[in-house]
């Protein structure tokens, strides 16, 4: 997935252990996944008369060297009254394990001009657990992330450890360097029941589809609230639904902004190669 942090980019807490004191780790396969995107709700008055697109989302890297993200999400959507925009955001990061540095890199292009970009990097702190930031794009600046902040592949873990364990609520911070640079989403997340394979026969025309078969996956719901006393009582920014596979892939994407959703349909799936850490080395 882990992808779609990035377009997303809680709140009662549970349970929530600070970010930087991860527990059992979790691997996931690095992959290559591509997702038919299309709009499956939209009410009067909201401006969006069609959308259709693609998202691409590419994961490598390893537990011990850190992961990196690059995602490609290009839309195609037109208006109810029948002009068309296409918007193209592209996201990379690295992400050190245990949430110890973040880079990342956003732009956001509509009809090919640039609006919007966000670059800089994100350090924690060993002692305090607060991060570090060093904002390059789009204005230079420094300010500090409260210990209790997850980055986008901590929160993700955090997910699968909290699933695993049989918890059903996990309530976090998340920062991912999206929206300006800025921005700390307040999440609340919900997790299903396991399910182990049987989600998967859906996918069996897939190329490397039969990876999921034998691991267990979670139907899983997030809402992403704005931060700020202002917004306690505020209705969630947008919900996002999927199934998490415990390696890391996703499969049955919905995003509701409210006013419109949109779905993600995985159509293709590769794994690839993961670099060894040394001590699966002999």
């Amino acid at each position: 997935m882990i992808f779609f942090s990035r377009i997303l980019t809680a709140a009662t807490l549970f349970a929530m252990a600070t970010p930087a004191m991860a527990a059992e780790s979790v691997r996931f396969a690095p992959h290559r996944a591509v997702y038919d995107i299309t709009l499956t709700k939209s009410a009067s008055g909201s401006g969006v008369g069609g959308m259709n697109g693609r998202m691409v989302y590419e994961l490598s890297g390893s537990a011990c060297e850190g992961y990196t993200q690059n995602m490609r999400f290009v839309t195609r959507m037109s208006s109810q009254d029948g002009s068309e925009t296409i918007n193209d955001l592209r996201n990379s990061s690295w992400e050190e394990v245990a949430g110890k540095r973040l880079r990342f890199s956003t732009t956001q292009y509509t009809n090919d001009a640039l609006i919007e970009s966000s670059q800089g990097d994100a350090k924690r702190d060993p002692v305090a657990a607060t991060a570090d930031v060093d904002l390059v794009k789009p204005a230079p600046s420094k300010f500090v992330l409260p210990a209790d902040t997850y980055f986008p592949m901590q929160h993700a873990e955090a997910l699968i450890r909290s699933a695993k364990s049989g918890k059903r609520i996990l309530a976090a911070n998340v920062y991912d360097g999206s929206e300006k640079g800025t921005k700390v989403y307040l999440t609340s997340a919900v997790i299903g029941k396991p399910d182990m394979g049987g989600a998967a026969k859906n996918m069996a025309s897939l190329k490397d589809a039969s990876r999921l078969a034998a691991i267990n996956s979670w139907p899983m719901s997030i809402s992403y609230f704005e931060s700020g006393k202002d917004k306690q009582d505020a209705p969630p920014t947008y919900e996002l639904t999927y199934r998490f596979y415990e390696n890391g892939v996703t499969s049955d994407l919905n995003i509701d902004y409210g006013e419109f959703a949109i779905r993600g349909e995985l159509k293709e799936l590769t794994f690839l190669p993961e670099t060894p850490c040394a001590a699966d080395v002999h």
